[in-house]
């Protein structure tokens, strides 16, 4: 009776273990198209009535994504102890395919670990503090950096003393930022206001 107790249990463990590693070696869930009713984990407001990159990130204990005004918020979700870690996936508005800056899409997400961000340029993101432009595009994102100052980088690159600084004070002159698109449209004035 023991050794049957015991080779049921050892099945349990093995079968446990097996379904973990398929779990990490599961696609990561796709994008959710933002809605009206997106609200910001920072901000408590909802995320279309802000300018800018958006975020969202995708929890395994959680049924819904979690919503952010801005690119630089989703990464400091993931930098800050307090915040879950169970992250599936994380997304960020593909700006090399945003309609415009005030206007940056509902449903062109780039994995935000395959994009390229422009950090330190004089756009503003969503509550008005620094932001870390996403692109699928690394050209896109070159040519942003361009037009409106900052540098290039990659996920695994981005400052941790960038994203989790207090930065929120406008450049001294206003800037209209390109969206990056191929269409190159005025991306509009990005609103000031207070990160998180």
């Amino acid at each position: 009776m023991k050794s049957l107790f015991w080779a049921a249990l050892s099945g349990a463990v093995l079968l446990a273990g097996c379904q973990d590693r398929d779990a990490a070696n599961a696609p990561p869930p796709p994008p959710v198209e933002l809605t009206a009713s997106a609200v910001g984990h920072y901000c408590g407001m909802r995320v279309v009535e802000h300018s800018g990159p958006k975020g969202q990130i995708i929890l395994a204990s959680r049924k819904e994504p979690v919503w952010f005004s801005s690119a630089r918020d989703a990464f400091s979700f993931t930098m800050l102890p307090e915040e879950a870690k169970d992250i599936r996936a994380i997304y960020v508005s593909d700006m090399a395919k945003a309609p415009s800056w005030d206007k940056p899409g509902t449903a062109n997400w780039v994995n935000a670990k395959q994009a390229s961000y422009v950090i330190a340029s004089r756009a503003r993101g969503g509550m008005g503090a620094d932001e870390a432009v996403p692109f699928s595009d690394p050209e896109a994102a070159k040519k942003f950096a361009a037009e409106n100052g900052g540098r290039v980088v990659g996920f695994s690159e981005m400052p941790r003393d960038y994203i989790l600084s207090a930065s929120a004070e406008p450049p001294a002159a206003d800037h209209h930022p390109q969206a990056g698109h191929p269409a190159g449209h005025d991306a509009g004035a990005a609103k000031k206001g207070h990160h998180h």
